[in-house]
């Protein structure tokens, strides 16, 4: 099951560089491709804002 971006993201790119598989997308709230996400969890544990849950 993929990970999603809430709207408590700040968009500070921090996510998008550990993302193994380039699965998250920038924007005003980041965005993650549930196709492409392997539900690693990588992104949530660097997330400051604790924006990053699993769907």
């Amino acid at each position: 099951m993929a990970y999603v971006i809430n709207d408590d993201c700040i968009a500070c790119g921090s996510c998008i560089d550990e993302c193994p598989v380039e699965a998250i997308s920038e924007g005003d709230i980041y965005v993650i491709d549930p196709d492409v996400c392997t539900d690693c969890g990588t992104c949530a544990d660097i997330c400051p804002s604790e924006a990053i849950h699993p769907a």
